[in-house]
């Protein structure tokens, strides 16, 4: 596997109770520095693919490996270096942000000094500083959303994989989690993410895959689907085509 290849699905489906594949032979690889997109409608198999990906959900068709780790066979080694962010954070609710924070910097053995740099790093960045003292139980959603994203940030992950990244996020921290996106990219980092909003896929990722009904219809480069066109006309093309 070449070594800057810090994700790869090869031959990935998944099939629930109805016999009905929600994830149907997926391949795709993702590079270190890459921004990737996974686009497609609500119930496509984004987030089946993701849960997969970072260990969430079991599987038995295909593999999955990242940074050359084996998801089925070294699961330990792939969550050292993976940073997942869901949809819908459930965080621990009784802790405080900042007692959160602690515990996940613990998990990943990260330093004092420099788990107190990066939390007030990404805290100011994300201007939740003040309230890192309050229970987590009284945030807003959105503000639950940034301490998940910097719980996710501060043992600087290889892989970086995000679920609807930016649902529940306002412009101003919208426009803040691109920025780290993109720094970390020049830093090596791969990030792969599932969105609908295909202009922000279309400024944000060098390269997309578009999934439906489970499998991948398209991928390359943005300036290989798009061939001039917006994304959202090269995903309605290719999606119509699909039908």
């Amino acid at each position: 596997m070449d070594n800057n290849v810090m994700l790869e699905i090869r031959h990935y489906s998944k099939s629930y109770g109805t016999g009905k594949k929600a994830a149907d032979d997926v391949n795709l690889s993702v590079m270190s520095g890459d921004i990737y997109g996974f686009i497609g409608h609500n119930g496509a198999g984004k987030s089946t693919t993701i849960r997969a990906i970072v260990g969430v959900l079991d599987f038995t068709e295909g593999e999955i490996y990242i940074d050359g780790h084996s998801v089925k066979e070294d699961s330990m080694a792939c969550k050292r270096v993976t940073a997942y962010i869901p949809d819908n954070p459930d965080l621990y609710e009784n802790l405080t942000g900042i007692q959160y924070l602690n515990f996940i910097a613990d998990v990943f053995g990260i330093t004092a000094s420099e788990r107190e740099k990066s939390i007030r790093k990404y805290a100011d960045l994300f201007e939740i500083t003040d309230v890192l003292g309050n229970l987590i139980s009284s945030y807003s959603h959105g503000m639950k959303q940034k301490v998940a994203i910097i719980s996710a940030l501060i043992h600087k992950p290889k892989l970086l994989v995000l679920d609807e990244p930016f649902v529940g996020l306002d412009p101003k921290a919208t426009f803040t989690l691109k920025e780290i996106m993109h720094d970390m990219c020049k830093e090596g980092t791969a990030i792969f993410f599932s969105t609908h909003v295909l202009d922000v896929a279309e400024k944000l990722c060098n390269k997309v895959a578009i999934i439906r009904h489970g499998k991948i219809i398209a991928s390359g480069t943005m300036e290989e689907l798009t061939e001039g066109h917006s994304l959202e006309e090269a995903f309605l093309e290719v999606d119509s085509n699909e039908k």
